[in-house]
């Protein structure tokens, strides 16, 4: 059966996403203040957003792109063997998964932007007549 996955639609998880927004990390508050407004190449980021089973930190719906901000608590081999699986089984869903480093959002965030930029549809050629 070919089941369409569904987002921002699980209502068992609408409190956590209701409370993850409420209380973002400092890396996440900054890349949100990046993202508002589509100041990213005109991309609509969404944060907090259920995919699945899973809570996304930021995504953009036109590109499918999700982008993941990992703190210290993301650096045990256990939380790493369960990043790894979540990020193959959105993968498989069709979705582009990027993940950094908390101080690449306060030290490069170009890198983040760069990122966007390659997933970005390449711009439509003008009709030369």
């Amino acid at each position: 059966m070919n089941r369409k996955h569904q987002i921002k639609n699980l209502d068992y998880l609408k409190p956590y996403r209701r409370g993850l927004r409420k209380h973002l990390t400092p890396a996440e508050a900054s890349l949100w203040i990046l993202f508002k407004n589509r100041q990213a190449y005109g991309m609509k980021f969404r944060r907090q957003v259920s995919i699945e089973n899973y809570i996304v930190d930021f995504y953009c719906p036109k590109l499918k792109m999700i982008i993941e901000l990992d703190g210290e608590p993301h650096f045990t081999e256990e939380q790493a063997n369960k990043d790894k699986i979540r990020d193959e089984t959105l993968c498989k869903l069709g979705y582009h998964m990027f993940r950094y480093e908390n101080p690449i959002v306060f030290d490069h965030p170009d890198f983040i932007f760069d990122d966007i930029k390659r997933l970005l549809p390449p711009p439509a050629k003008a009709d030369p007549s």
